[in-house]
């Protein structure tokens, strides 16, 4: 039968002692919760706290797989109560009779010794009562065969160990243009996996080709071809100053 134990979590100061506990080479016990789901009331043991922590940064042995868990699914164990001491018998008091004093004899002649008869020397005897109440009753000892039928209870089936699998963590790529160039990044989570580079205006166009929004395609296509507008408006001008330059430099005499 398998012990649930109630949704409280581990405080500020179960995690420090269980990193003062990790640092010192040894694995502290945990007991799951019951926002750990099925697993309520098992064992597992910490091997690692994530650093930074995250949602689930506590990492749990359990059986043989390692996985990580919220710090509200876990809990300290409770500690172990002593076991009572098994109450000693009462012993039988003890049945004392008070014997009575010897008679003391006056020193007489003879004759008033054989005429005097002796004392007669009575023992009190104890009423069976008082002997009864002295001795406590034991109770008699029940077998578990005498026990009544209807108090036995069925065994219950241990509930079905599932381990809390972890959902990966969400990937955003993102492609941007500003100030005439086109960046591409990609990030999982809070860790980057690429930062931000840059790209052509033609691999920029093969990407949003491949979705379907047929909008975002348009607005890539507006872009590349103001941008190839203005770039052919900038080669006009410098293939003009090229032809005056070159004109100028024709009119001028060689000295030599």
């Amino acid at each position: 039968m398998v012990a649930t134990t109630a949704t409280r979590g581990l405080s500020v100061t179960d995690l420090k002692a269980i990193r003062a506990t990790l640092d010192s080479g040894r694995k502290p016990k945990v007991v799951f919760t019951e926002a750990a789901g099925q697993i309520a009331g098992q064992t597992g043991q910490v091997v690692e706290l994530i650093d930074p922590p995250v949602d689930e940064w506590v990492v749990v042995r359990f059986g043989r797989d390692e996985l990580p868990f919220s710090p509200i699914d876990l809990a300290i164990p409770p500690k172990a109560t002593a076991k009572p001491k098994a109450l000693a018998k009462p012993k039988a008091a003890a049945l004392q009779v008070d014997q009575p004093a010897k008679p003391v004899v006056p020193d007489l002649p003879y004759e008033s010794l054989t005429a005097v008869p002796p004392p007669r020397q009575e023992v009190p005897t104890m009423p069976t009562s008082t002997v009864d109440a002295a001795i406590p009753a034991q109770p008699p000892v029940q077998s578990p065969a005498d026990a009544p039928a209807g108090d036995a209870k069925p065994p219950r089936k241990a509930a079905v160990r599932v381990p809390k699998v972890k959902a990966p963590a969400s990937l955003i790529v993102t492609l941007s243009y500003a100030e005439g160039e086109w960046m591409v990044g990609a990030q999982q989570g809070t860790k980057a996996l690429a930062k931000p580079y840059m790209i052509k205006a033609a691999e920029a166009l093969r990407m949003v080709a491949l979705l379907d929004v047929p909008g975002v395609h348009e607005a890539v296509e507006q872009i590349v071809d103001a941008e190839r507008a203005e770039t052919q408006a900038h080669a006009t001008r410098l293939r003009a100053e090229l032809a005056e330059i070159e004109a100028h430099l024709a009119d001028l005499p060689t000295t030599r």
